[in-house]
C-alpha cells in the first residue's frame, strides 16, 4: 500500500503527540474533593529551586512515549515527591520519563491531589516543618486521595494498555519522597486491576504509609536513598526494603553515603547522579528492558 504525503506525516508525528497526550484520571470531579475550588499552579520555586506545580485537584497523567520502533513493551507511572504540597514535576517527573522513554518504556508522570495552597506552596511546606503536627493534619486529610490516585493511574495504564503497546503484565511505579509514600501504598494496598509488576520508592516517606503485612504476590522493589537525607528518611527506605526481604519478595537497595532528600535527576557530581543508571540495570535484570 502507497503512503500518502499526510500518513507520513501523521506516522512521523505520532510519537511526539503521544507525549504530549494528557490524561485525566476520573471521568468527572475526583473522589472526595469534588468542593475544591483551588487552581492548580506551575512556577518555578526559588525555595526548592525547581519547577513545580501546587493546587491539583484534576489528577493527571502526561504520556512520554518511546520513538517509534523503540518501545520494550513496559510502562512506569511516574510519582514526582513535594510533600503533598507541590511536585517536583521536572527532576523527580519529566526528567525521569524522558531517560526512560529513551530507553524503550511508556513513561506517564502522574499528577496527584495535593494539600491546598496559597501563592506558593513550597514556602508553605517549609513553614509548617516547624510544626509538625499541623503538617500532620493537612497530610491525612490529602495522603488518602493521593493514593487512590497512584492506585488508580496503574489501573488506567492496565486498562489501556494495548492502546499504549504495554504488557498488561510488565506496569511498574516509581516515586520520590511523598511520591515514594504513595508508590509504597500502592505496592501495599493494590488490587488485582491496580497490582504494580515492579516498584520503585525512591528516597520514600513512610510515615504515611498504614502498617499492613506485604501481599503474597507483592512485586519486586527497587529502593533508593542517601544515608545524609536532611528530612531524616534514610531508615524508611531500609524499612520498606527489610520488609520485602523479610517476606522473602525480590528487592535491591542503594544506600548513599551522600547526595541529601530530593536529589532525583540533579547532577550534583556525587554517585547520586547514577541512580538513575542502577535503576536501569535492575529493570533488565528483571526482564522490563527486554523486548
Amino acid at each position: 500500500m502507497r503512503l500518502t504525503p499526510i500518513v507520513w506525516w501523521m506516522m512521523l508525528l505520532a510519537p511526539a503527540l503521544l507525549a504530549q497526550k494528557t490524561i485525566q484520571l476520573y471521568p468527572g470531579a475526583a473522589p472526595g474533593s469534588e468542593k475544591w475550588t483551588q487552581t492548580e499552579k506551575a512556577f518555578f520555586s526559588t525555595s526548592w529551586n525547581t519547577q513545580v506545580v501546587t493546587n491539583v485537584v484534576t489528577p493527571t497523567l502526561t504520556v512520554f512515549a518511546p520513538a517509534a520502533g523503540t518501545a520494550n513493551g513496559t510502562g512506569i507511572v511516574i510519582c514526582p515527591g513535594g510533600g503533598f504540597y507541590a511536585l517536583s514535576i521536572n527532576s523527580e517527573g519529566i526528567d525521569v520519563a524522558k531517560w526512560l522513554a529513551a530507553r524503550g518504556v511508556m513513561a506517564f508522570v502522574l499528577k496527584y491531589r495535593l494539600v491546598p495552597t496559597g501563592e506558593d506552596g513550597t514556602k508553605e511546606f517549609m513553614a509548617k516543618l516547624a510544626h509538625p503536627d499541623q503538617l500532620q493534619a493537612d497530610n491525612e486529610l490529602v495522603v488518602p486521595m493521593a493514593i487512590a490516585d497512584g492506585l488508580a493511574a496503574v489501573t488506567y495504564v492496565r486498562k489501556h494498555a494495548a492502546e499504549y503497546g504495554v504488557a498488561s503484565n510488565r506496569i511498574g511505579i516509581i516515586g520520590f519522597s511523598a511520591g515514594g509514600t504513595v508508590t509504597a501504598a500502592v505496592a501495599f494496598q493494590y488490587t488485582a486491576e491496580s497490582r504494580p509488576d515492579f516498584v520503585a520508592p525512591i528516597y520514600v516517606f513512610m510515615g504515611a504509609v498504614k502498617e499492613s503485612p506485604v501481599p503474597a504476590d507483592a512485586p519486586p522493589a527497587f529502593v533508593v536513598a542517601a544515608s545524609d537525607d536532611q528530612m531524616g528518611l534514610a531508615p524508611d527506605s531500609v524499612k520498606f526494603y527489610s520488609k520485602w526481604i523479610a517476606a522473602h519478595k525480590p528487592a535491591e537497595l542503594h544506600m548513599y553515603a551522600k547526595g541529601g532528600h530530593g536529589f532525583g535527576m540533579r547532577q550534583q557530581n556525587l554517585p547520586t547522579d547514577h541512580w538513575i543508571d542502577r535503576f536501569g540495570d535492575w529493570m533488565t535484570l528483571q526482564g522490563f528492558m527486554k523486548k
